[in-house]
Order: structure tokens, then sequence, then C-alpha cells
């Protein structure tokens, strides 16, 4: 991957980060507020999907793991998080 590449994928990840934690935080807050027990599910699992971004991005910058990996480890994040999301509007 060019150094070009690679500083957009930092760039766009750490947008995403960013992102991922003000829908997290919002839902948190909404819970804590309003207290229904789906605003909370719904915040761990924008928590989750958020962290499956991150630890992609630790994984790819400073392991030796191949982009197919990382991206496999980031899959299961986010689907975790929406299984969890789905929970939350069913309840």
């Amino acid at each position: 991957m060019t150094d070009g590449a690679h500083l957009a994928l930092g760039v766009v990840r750490a947008l995403v980060l960013l992102l991922g934690l003000g829908v997290t935080l919002t839902a948190a807050r909404a819970y804590r507020r309003v207290g229904e027990p789906y605003l909370r599910d719904a915040a761990v699992a924008f928590a989750v999907i958020t962290a499956g971004v991150l630890v992609e991005g630790v994984l790819f910058q400073f392991t030796d793991l191949d982009l197919t990996a990382v991206h496999v480890v980031e899959s299961v994040a986010i689907g975790v998080g929406f299984l969890v999301l789905l929970r939350s509007l069913r309840a």
C-alpha cells in the first residue's frame, strides 16, 4: 500500500472512530435520561462496532497481520454489534 493510501486510510478510520464515539455517547446519554433498556443495548452495540474499528486500526498499524485478517476481526465486531442492536430494537 502506498504512503498516500495509508494516510487516507488512517484519516478515514479516525473519522469513523470519532463518529462512532459520538453515536455511542449520544445513545448512552439518552439511556441515562430516559432509562429504557433498549437505549442501553443500543449504546453497547455502537460501542462494540466502534471498538471493532479501533481494533482493526491498531492491528493493521502495529502488527504484521495482512489487511484481510484485520478486516475479519473488524467484521466480527461489527456483526456482534449489529446482533446486539437488533436485540435492542426487538425488545
